[in-house]
């Protein structure tokens, strides 16, 4: 990983986290850094709910999730993630209420591009939705 700026700590992290209104309108905090993975949670909000007869979150918001979650985890990681090239989502089961959590791991750092994987899950640990993401480096 030589071509790579070096791993990030929790604090770069939640820096740079914490500069975009629309992650600080998400409320997004960092749930934890390890060998392997970056965490992102996100707590319940009303106007996330986009089927109130269910009280699920909307599919978008759960994409953005997803994104961030990659290009954050590629940066902490080493990578310099500045766009999204590409972002592949699947949605499992409808997310209700309670606090989100995102679970993000390096597939490849590259030169050019690099890809990373998240997966979401609610507070019992529960698959919610997952993806794959691109991002131009």
């Amino acid at each position: 990983m030589s071509e790579h700026a070096g791993r990030m700590d929790l604090e770069q992290i939640r820096a740079i986290l914490k500069i975009a209104p629309f992650h600080q309108w998400l409320g997004l905090d960092i749930g934890g850094l390890t060998d392997e993975e970056l965490i992102l949670e996100m707590p319940w909000r009303a106007e996330i709910v986009s089927n109130p007869m269910i009280g699920a979150t909307h599919g978008g918001i759960l994409s953005a999730l997803i994104d961030l979650t990659g290009l954050y985890t590629i940066n902490a990681f080493g990578g310099s993630a500045r766009a999204t090239a590409d972002l592949r989502v699947d949605f499992h089961r409808p997310a209700t209420s309670g606090p989100l959590r995102a679970i993000g791991r390096v597939v490849k750092l590259g030169k050019q591009l690099s890809v990373a994987e998240t997966r979401v899950e609610n507070a019992d640990g529960r698959l919610l939705a997952s993806g794959r993401g691109a991002y131009v480096s």
